[in-house]
């Protein structure tokens, strides 16, 4: 717990990152992009947590690949952990997988299509891990204050926020970067997940389009507004990417964009 306690403390005093495949392909492509991420950790001196999905429970389409599941997805990202020393994220559906979840990782993240369920942010609380609530795609900014005390209602209160974009029309996504001051002054640090803001929900009719060519420039904007942390979705093959590929940042121009963003951050400091 000591551990956790400085994770989140750490997450109010600097620029953090939380990266990885959206999902879990096999064990080879996840080793891959968390030993690139753990020596850009250590070559920048910043604190990076490693993020993939054992299950994506809300794909498209009903044949669209969802991952491992649960027992072998947690065995991956186990060994991704003990491996790089890399703290580890990922998100739940149900609350049943909750406790099983938080013996692996240091951070439960509850996806935004079920960031009002409260018997699920409630588990999640209980188990006294750092909770990372993606904002809704359907929510404002300031309702996220409700959201916050059903986990803070279990006696946890290590909450991270992160904004994600607010649907547009159809399959289209808008960021409006007040959200981040206003999600702040619940008291929570706030991330910007700058692939899932250039998603295009259901763009490809069976499964999501996205525009990858804007992450940077929503990641340098959401720095430029004091965001807190910096999540991306990021694979050593995004166009073959089993999910979310149209919008996930290339591994091999990641650590051109981090020197980005931490330069941005010094100016701002």
């Amino acid at each position: 717990m000591e551990e956790l306690e400085k994770i989140y403390k750490n997450s109010f005093e600097s620029l953090f990152f939380i990266l990885g495949p959206c999902v879990i392909e096999n064990e080879d492509v996840v080793l891959k992009v968390a030993k690139e991420v753990k020596e850009l950790s250590e070559k920048y001196n910043i604190s990076v947590i490693f993020k993939s999905s054992f299950d994506k429970a809300n794909r498209t389409s009903i044949k669209s690949f969802r991952g491992p599941g649960l027992n072998k997805g947690l065995e991956i990202l186990n060994k991704v952990k003990e491996t790089y020393e890399l703290p580890i994220t990922t998100d739940i559906h149900e609350t049943s997988q909750a406790s099983l979840v938080a013996e692996v990782v240091d951070v439960i993240q509850i996806p935004a299509f079920l960031c009002r369920q409260t018997d699920l942010l409630v588990a999640a609380g209980k188990t006294n891990k750092i909770i990372n609530i993606k904002k809704g795609q359907f929510l404002a900014p300031w309702d996220m204050s409700n959201v916050v005390e059903k986990v803070r209602s279990t006696g946890n209160n290590k909450v991270w926020l992160t904004e994600r974009g607010t649907s547009f029309g159809y399959n289209n996504l808008v960021v409006d970067f007040r959200s981040i001051p206003i999600m702040q002054q619940t008291g929570c640090p706030v991330i910007f997940d700058a692939t899932h803001s250039v998603q295009l929900p259901g763009g490809k009719g069976k499964s999501s389009g996205g525009n990858r060519e804007y992450v940077p420039y929503l990641a340098s904007c959401a720095v430029a507004a004091g965001c807190n942390g910096i999540f991306m979705e990021v694979h050593p093959d995004p166009d073959n990417a089993l999910c979310d590929g149209p919008n996930s940042w290339h591994l091999d121009r990641l650590e051109d964009l981090i020197k980005k963003l931490i330069k941005i951050k010094q100016v701002i400091a």
